[in-house]
């Protein structure tokens, strides 16, 4: 994919599509709550809390709220004792998966590529 020069009208809307992207998928977690999520159908509070190495229950229940604010994510509260909560990409939440599958890909790339220059 080429950079190319486009007029300054579609430069803003490029640059504030952008903005609103990173908007909802700012901060340290967001994204790898996301993937933990899209390698699977469903998965529970706990399966993402121990995917998602480093985050603290509050701050993953507070991600999680964000993701499905905005409509990312959707929740389900299984009738079982204890209760169990399980979350699962929506539709518009899956329109992200070619997103993450070219960042995994990526990063094994650079990975790999700085790994050599050691």
């Amino acid at each position: 994919m080429e950079c190319k020069p486009e007029s300054q009208i579609d430069r803003k809307k490029e640059m504030m599509a952008i903005h609103d992207a990173m908007d909802v998928l700012s901060g340290k977690w967001k994204i790898y709550i996301i993937s933990s999520i899209c390698h699977y159908n469903k998965r529970r509070f706990s399966d993402i809390l121990n995917d998602v190495v480093g985050i603290s229950n509050k701050m993953l229940s507070k991600e999680l709220k964000e993701l499905e604010i905005n409509q990312l994510v959707e929740r389900t509260v299984l009738d079982t004792h204890p209760v169990t909560v399980q979350y699962e990409l929506t539709k518009h939440g899956k329109t992200l998966q070619t997103i993450i599958n070219n960042l995994t890909d990526w990063g094994k790339e650079h990975r790999k590529k700085i790994i050599a220059k050691k």
